[in-house]
C-alpha cells in the first residue's frame, strides 16, 4: 500500500507520542516526548498536576492558549486473587467489549509487565451466556505470574493500557490514544507555525481530560488566558452507526471540524471559519448546543470565563485500540489554528459578545 502523507507533517513526532503509554493521571511518558519536541523552539515547563507547557512570544503578555490532552483511557488494578488473576477498574469511558482478547501493558513500579485479558471461553459458556455482552467485572488480566509475584510487580493501583502500536494505512493513521494525543500534537505543531506572531501563545498538553477535564481546569486557571482553542477528536461520519443529524457531516478528508454553540465564543468560532476560508483550509461546522465533552468546556468556564473555540479531528472507532484519522484532516487542524492566530488584528483584542 502506498503511504500518502501531507507535506511537512511531523509524523515521527506524532508516532513517538502514540507509542507511549499515558492513562489519565499517569501521562509522564508522552509528556516527556512532547516537552523534548517543544524544547527545540519554545520555553517549556510542567506543573504539579501533570500538564506541560510550551510558549512563545512576550513573557508578560496575556496569552492565547492552545490545549490538547495527552492522557488516554486505561485500566487500574483493583484486586489480585489467590491465583494471581487481576481485577481492574476503568480509567475513562470503556466499552468492555473492546477489551476482550486484548493484550495489556501494565506500568508496574519496577518495570512494565505484559498481560492478556481473560474471559471464559465460548466452549464452557451456557447458551444464555453466549448472548450477553461482557461486563468489566467478568473480565480479568492474566500476567502468567503467581499471586505473590503479581502483588510485587503489579500491585493494586498499577495502571495499564492496551498493547497496540500505531500503524499507517495509506493516508490514514491507526492507533490507540489518538484520542487525544493527536490534539496535543496539533497544538504544538500550530505553536511552531506562529512563533513570529508577536503574541504570547502557550500550547498546553493537558492531563486527566478523560476523567473530567481536570487538567484543563488547572491549566486554564493558572495561565489566565485572553482566549483559547481546545483541540480534540470528533466522530467521523461515514462510519456505520454515526448519525449526521446528531454529529454533523465530518467525513474523512473534510478537514477540521469546528464546534459552534452557546459555550463557545462567536468571535473565536467565527474567526476560525473566516481564517479557514481565507487560507483555503477545509473545515466543517458541528452544532454543540451545550457541552462538547472536551477541554474547551473547562477552559470556557475558567476564572471569569475564557473566550474559547473547539477544533476537532474526524476519528473512527473512538475509545478503541484501533482509532483512525486521516492525516490531511490533522494537517487542516494545524493550518486553521495557525491561520486564525496569524490573522488576528494588532493591538488589544475584543472578544465581547455584544
Amino acid at each position: 500500500m502506498t503511504t500518502v502523507l501531507p507535506d511537512n507533517l511531523n509524523t515521527d513526532f506524532l508516532l513517538n507520542l502514540l507509542r507511549e503509554a499515558g492513562p489519565s493521571g499517569y501521562e509522564a511518558r508522552p509528556a516527556r516526548v512532547w516537552l523534548e519536541e517543544a524544547s527545540t523552539f519554545a520555553r517549556t515547563r510542567s506543573d504539579h498536576y501533570g500538564n506541560v507547557y510550551a510558549e512563545v512570544g512576550p513573557a508578560e503578555a496575556a496569552p492565547i492558549v492552545l490545549m490538547g490532552h495527552l492522557d488516554e483511557i486505561g485500566l487500574m488494578v483493583s484486586h489480585i486473587d489467590e491465583n494471581g488473576f487481576l481485577a481492574v477498574l476503568n480509567i475513562g469511558g470503556w466499552d468492555p467489549q473492546v477489551l476482550v482478547g486484548q493484550r495489556i501493558r501494565l506500568l508496574g513500579p519496577g518495570g512494565d509487565v505484559l498481560g492478556v485479558i481473560g474471559k471464559k471461553a465460548i466452549h464452557v459458556m451456557e447458551a444464555e451466556e453466549r448472548t450477553k455482552a461482557s461486563k468489566l467485572e467478568e473480565l480479568w488480566i492474566d500476567t502468567g505470574l503467581s499471586a505473590q509475584a503479581a502483588k510485587e510487580q503489579v500491585p493494586v493501583g498499577t495502571v495499564g493500557v492496551i498493547e497496540q502500536m500505531p500503524v499507517l494505512l495509506g493516508d490514514k493513521l491507526v492507533s490507540r490514544a489518538l484520542d487525544n494525543r493527536v490534539g496535543a500534537f496539533i497544538v504544538l505543531e500550530a505553536l511552531k507555525r506562529v512563533q513570529g506572531s508577536g503574541r504570547r501563545i502557550i500550547a498546553i498538553g493537558t492531563a486527566q481530560e478523560e476523567i473530567g477535564l481536570l487538567g484543563a481546569q488547572v491549566s486554564g486557571y493558572g495561565t489566565d488566558p485572553l482566549a483559547g482553542i481546545a483541540v480534540d477528536v470528533t466522530h467521523e461520519t461515514l462510519q456505520p452507526g454515526v448519525s449526521e443529524k446528531k454529529y454533523g457531516v465530518s467525513p474523512f478528508g473534510s478537514g477540521a471540524s469546528l464546534s459552534v454553540g452557546a459555550l463557545f465564543n462567536p468571535k473565536v468560532t467565527g474567526g476560525l471559519q473566516a481564517a479557514g476560508r481565507a487560507a483555503n483550509v477545509p473545515f466543517t461546522v458541528s452544532a454543540t448546543p451545550r457541552y462538547s465533552g472536551t477541554d474547551g468546556d473547562a477552559l470556557a468556564l475558567s476564572r471569569a470565563g475564557v473566550p474559547t473555540g473547539v477544533v476537532s479531528v474526524p476519528n473512527r472507532y473512538m475509545h478503541s485500540p484501533s482509532e483512525m484519522v486521516q492525516l490531511s484532516d490533522v494537517q487542516a487542524c494545524i493550518d486553521i489554528i495557525a491561520a486564525w492566530i496569524l490573522g488576528l488584528p494588532e493591538g488589544e483584542l475584543d472578544f465581547s459578545r455584544h
